[in-house]
């Protein structure tokens, strides 16, 4: 039944992009699907970009582990979207092409803002897009007992296949199929396991309250072992780093005008506040005490059969059986699915757009070539991919993912920001804050205790806290303002002229 499900999720995609293929002519086109796709379209793709493997598997096992520490998970989307619908939409569309560095070169010098944005970009995405095949190895291998290798291949050669064959527009309805089947899927699972309660909620919450253990699931939780920085931390590297990622950005691209990109950001928001709000308060509260401690679910040694990862699933088979397990597993792969092809195509765009075509050929370039090229890259993009993925086998997404983040909370949003509000924003500033944020951020994760104690195997880090977002955020706004203050230079005197157009 699992091998059904899977495969007619994999099927329905694939002529979704085999379809795209036949209306993707142009640069335009591949990148940004021409910029047609309507508001409210556009919206339930961006939503299907933004609602990863981590929300609908990770985020659950936080909650399963960690009780409801894990509730900063919630409020960190809704923050993201309010910044970029009242902040970010309108200036986006107006003043970008293809990507968000796009906005940034408005005013600012182009070689170096697209080297340093480039750089930024890719080293975000493939992160990302790690974090998505660890999630995928897993799923596979839990349900159909391919190895986690195998299931890592798997889901490499589908995204690089949408992104190297249909372009944006394949993407765009692969991320709409899934925002829908996500609505749907989780909706479903919410209202069985209300079910199992007799849909009396205050009965769910004691239970799960009991088996979480002594200190209780709501009362303290703890599971994360947060104090108050490293909790603000956390906090400013997910909404911050939201509101910075590539790949959602690049979304207000494939729109008409302004009005669109907003009524994007409002539906994006709708459709992922309320996924969230579902998997937070009855989905995850709900496997707590559903599954823990039941020992079907638990391995020889008394773990949670698959790890944390898996506890959605366990729940759906748990409420619905084995058919709705499979269909629930459909749907997280669907999920997946659709956000490494909207990471692929933003790390392929960073390549072979801001690198290639603007920086190495200024600009002068066969579209047909940079197309062929594009192809290339996802191939490429997809076996460092799949390596990383080999390496982080077992990792917690929802954690790998706030990793991710602290660099495009660190990078990209000080750079967007202070390009469209700060008239004295020069671009020596921008290239010495982005780099300062960039490599603060990858050090400060290095030498923390994630990486240097649990990976690494030293007994202390270097760096207190595993959330460096709070402290690379502020050096790169702090060296942005800083090197622009003293920068006297004649680019820097043209920079601050050019934010005039962007008050007109």
């Amino acid at each position: 039944m699992s091998a059904f499900f899977f495969s007619a999720v994999i099927l329905l995609t694939v002529c979704f992009t085999l379809l795209a293929s036949k209306r993707t002519a142009n640069a335009a086109d591949f990148f940004v699907a021409g910029g047609r796709i309507g508001g409210v379209s556009n919206g339930f793709a961006v939503a299907g970009d933004f609602i990863s493997a981590a929300t609908l598997l990770g985020i659950t096992g936080i909650i399963f582990g960690a009780g409801y520490d894990a509730v900063i998970y919630l409020g960190a989307p809704l923050g993201a979207f309010s910044i970029i619908i009242y902040l970010m939409a309108d200036k986006l569309k107006s003043l970008g092409i293809y990507s968000f560095t796009d906005v940034i070169c408005s005013r600012l010098k182009e070689r170096p803002i697209r080297i340093l944005a480039a750089i930024s970009t890719l080293i975000f995405s493939v992160m990302y897009l790690m974090v998505q095949v660890v999630g995928a190895g897993a799923l596979i291998e839990v349900l159909f007992g391919i190895s986690y290798q195998g299931g890592v291949v798997i889901v490499t050669i589908l995204m690089v296949l949408y992104v190297a064959v249909g372009g944006m527009l394949a993407t765009t309805w692969v991320q709409i199929i899934k925002a829908v089947f996500l609505l749907i899927g989780v909706s479903i699972l919410a209202f069985l396991t209300l079910a199992i309660f007799d849909f009396d909620i205050s009965e769910m919450y004691m239970v799960a309250n009991t088996k979480h253990g002594s200190e209780g699931l709501l009362t303290k939780g703890g599971g994360l072992g947060l104090t108050t920085l490293p909790a603000i931390s956390l906090g400013v590297g997910l909404c911050l780093g939201l509101a910075g990622s590539p790949h959602l950005l690049m979304r207000f691209f494939t729109v008409k005008d302004k009005d669109a990109a907003r009524v994007s950001a409002g539906v994006a928001l709708g459709v992922i506040s309320y996924v969230n709000v579902l998997i937070f308060f009855v989905v995850g509260v709900g496997a707590v005490a559903v599954i823990k401690g039941d020992p079907n679910y638990l391995d020889g040694i008394g773990n949670l059969i698959g790890g944390t990862n898996m506890v959605t699933l366990h729940l759906a088979n748990a409420v619905g059986g084995e058919v709705f397990m499979a269909i629930i597993a459909a749907v997280a792969f669907a999920t997946i699915l659709a956000v490494v092809s909207g990471l692929m195509i933003t790390s392929v765009t960073a390549l072979t757009y801001d690198l290639y075509s603007n920086v190495l050929m200024k600009g002068e370039v066969d579209q047909e070539k940079q197309i062929r090229l594009s192809k290339l890259a996802a191939i490429a993009l997809g076996f460092i991919v799949a390596i990383l993925g080999f390496a982080f086998e077992g990792q917690n997404i929802a954690y790998l993912v706030s990793l991710t983040l602290a660099i495009g909370a660190s990078t990209n949003f000080p750079l967007l920001i202070l390009t469209m509000y700060w008239r004295g924003f020069t671009t020596r500033g921008a290239v010495m804050g982005g780099f300062v944020g960039l490599g603060s951020a990858i050090l400060f994760m290095i030498l923390g205790p994630s990486v240097w104690v649990d990976i690494l195997g030293n007994e202390n880090p270097i760096f207190p806290s595993a959330y460096p977002a709070l402290y690379s955020v502020a050096l790169a706004f702090f060296t942005m303002w800083l090197i622009s203050k003293l920068d006297s230079s004649e680019q820097a005197i043209k920079d601050k002229q050019s934010f005039n157009s962007l008050l007109r």
